[in-house]
């Protein structure tokens, strides 16, 4: 199973860059590779949410679309996440916050299985190649607001 791991150091307080990736809903805002997010389920501790994203894949002029439980800790400072439903085959990781240097890495480790029945190594390797940018696109999207703040 492919794994794309990122990290970004942001000059920013951990909590401020916690609570901006822990609103989720405002990703479409800011990060253009997500055209929606929707809160389908949240617990009343805002611990655990089940949401449904929309991203876009520009290259295939497709969006792919999913829905993933997320377990947020607050005084741990990450969050998991696991595929419910969706485009993907199988999908889940973590989000870890962690202060460095007087400000906060962030980093997102994500496993991921998209098959698309009698594709070859090549259109995989560019899948995970693709899905590393926005990895990538995401935290450096993060970092942006965070700091520009």
């Amino acid at each position: 199973m492919p794994r794309v791991e990122s990290s970004v150091t942001i000059d920013g307080d951990i909590d401020r860059v916690y609570s901006l990736a822990k609103d989720i809903e405002s990703f479409p805002e800011f990060m253009p590779d997500v055209k929606s997010v929707t809160v389908l389920e949240r617990s009343d501790d805002g611990a655990r949410t089940v949401v449904e994203w929309v991203g876009i894949v520009r290259e295939f002029k497709t969006t792919i679309k999913w829905v993933e439980e997320d377990i947020w800790d607050d005084q741990a400072r990450n969050c998991t996440f696991k595929l419910v439903r969706g485009d993907y085959h199988s999908y889940r990781g973590s989000w870890t916050f962690t202060p460095k240097n007087g400000g906060t890495e962030f980093v997102s480790v994500i496993d991921f299985e998209y098959d698309i029945p009698l594709i070859g190594p090549l259109i995989k390797g560019l899948i995970a190649k693709k899905m590393k940018e926005n990895v990538d696109n995401m935290l450096a999207a993060i970092k942006k607001k965070v700091e520009a703040s």
